[in-house]
């Protein structure tokens, strides 16, 4: 596939198609990672750091009342 250089601004760009930004799972994504490799530019989704937004999410749960036990409470027979 072939691509036309686009004048964005004062800048210049490549518009990638919504299937190929599909493909490699950047159709969601608000940033990507862009890295020159072996003389071919490489674009890929940002790696991000284990955990990363859990704090967020768990205080999202918790300000919706949302934080309950799935399973309930249980015990040993013997308890």
């Amino acid at each position: 596939m072939q691509i036309r250089k686009r004048h964005i601004g004062n800048s210049q760009g490549f518009a990638i198609p919504k299937p190929i930004l599909a493909q490699v799972g950047l159709d969601n994504c608000d940033s990507a990672e862009l890295l020159i490799q072996n003389g071919a530019l490489v674009l890929r989704k940002p790696i991000l750091k284990r955990r990363q937004g859990w704090a967020e999410a768990a205080k999202k749960i918790a300000h919706a009342d949302e934080d309950v036990l799935v399973l309930g409470e249980f015990a040993n027979q013997s308890d």
